[in-house]
This record gives structure tokens, C-alpha cells and sequence, in this order.
């Protein structure tokens, strides 16, 4: 890849996670927030970014980042997601506690809190699953599909999560991000030829 088009990769995802993330700033509905819930919110909005930047690491598209660098910078934006989404759920815990076990216990009255928990079990189970890799002992492919099966509900569910929310964030660039989330994460799956049935 030519420094031109590098240039150009690095630009186009600085933008894809900038945008959102500013609209956001400018909310009006910010002047109604507390502090921590404008913290946890953002945190949800840092970890959806950091969704995009996963798939990408992995199969190796950003610039510089192929390969076993890659790999290891995949393990740091992974644990940096698995902080972010702590601190997006620790920030409204702390704001309304029993909305939060409501979430926890399946039991909340709004259709996003549910996606957004059995999102956040996915990252967090994923995140296990990448630290026991070597204790568990699994096949190189059967590791791969396993994380890789966890990182895609991770993905279908935020992803339904932030879509269902009428908050903070500005709809067409949240769309749009959730958009190159998806893409990417199919992109780096069929790159990787995760669901392959190869021949013995």
C-alpha cells in the first residue's frame, strides 16, 4: 500500500470515529446530563469506535498494523473496549443504580437495554476467552471461530443497541457508524475465511 493510500485509510477512519463523536458533543441534551452520565455515554460511544478499528486490525487492513503488530494492537484496543464498556456501564450504575440491575436481570422496560447487556456479555466473554487462550488448549481455527462468533454478537448487538437509542447522538453519523462497524466486521470475517469448512 502506496504512503498516498495510507494517508487516505488512516484520514477516512479518523473521520469515521471523529464525526459521531463530535455530533455528539454538540448535543443539546448534554445541558440536561450529569457528568457521569455524560461520561458513561461517551464511553459507549468510544467502545462503538473501537468496534470499527477491531475488524480492521485483525485482517490486517490499517496501514502499518499487519500481521503480528496488528495482532498485539488488536489485544490492547481489546482490552481498552472491555474498560470502555465497564465505564459505560459503571457511569449509569452510579447515576440510577436499579436501572442498571433492571438491565442485568433482563427485566428493563426498554428494548435497547437488552441488546446492550447481552452485548456487553459478549465482549466481556470474548475478552476471557483471549486471555485462556493457551490454558484452554483449543485448535488454532476452533479459537479463531469461537472469539470470532463472540466478537460478531458483540457487534449484531451494539450495534442494535445504538441504533435504538434516541440520545445524545446525531442519527446520521450514529447510522453511518454503525454501518462501517458491520462492514468491517464482514469484511475481516470473509477476508479470514473464519467459516470455511477446510478438508482434512
Amino acid at each position: 500500500m502506496g504512503p498516498a493510500r495510507s494517508i487516505l485509510v488512516w484520514a477516512a477512519l479518523g473521520i469515521a470515529v471523529a464525526v459521531p463523536i463530535a455530533a455528539a458533543a454538540a448535543s443539546p441534551l448534554l445541558a440536561w446530563r450529569d457528568p457521569v452520565y455524560i461520561a458513561a455515554g461517551f464511553a459507549g460511544i468510544a467502545a462503538m469506535a473501537l468496534l470499527l478499528v477491531q475488524p480492521l486490525l485483525v485482517a490486517g487492513t490499517l496501514p502499518g498494523l499487519s500481521g503480528r503488530r496488528g495482532r498485539r494492537v488488536h489485544g490492547v484496543i481489546g482490552g481498552a473496549l472491555v474498560a470502555a464498556v465497564a465505564v459505560h456501564v459503571g457511569g449509569l450504575w452510579i447515576t440510577s443504580p436499579p436501572d442498571v440491575v433492571d438491565v442485568l436481570l433482563f427485566r428493563s422496560p426498554t428494548p435497547f437495554s437488552e441488546w446492550g447487556a447481552i452485548a456487553m456479555w459478549a465482549v466481556f466473554a470474548a475478552a476471557l476467552l483471549a486471555a485462556l487462550r493457551r490454558r484452554l488448549r483449543l485448535r488454532p481455527q476452533t479459537w479463531r471461530r469461537g472469539h470470532a462468533a463472540l466478537a460478531a454478537v458483540t457487534v449484531l448487538c451494539s450495534v442494535v443497541h445504538a441504533l435504538l437509542i434516541e440520545g445524545t447522538m446525531e442519527t446520521v453519523s450514529k447510522v453511518a457508524l454503525c454501518a462501517l462497524v458491520v462492514l468491517a466486521a464482514v469484511k475481516a470475517g470473509a477476508d479470514l475465511r473464519l467459516w470455511t469448512i477446510r478438508p482434512r
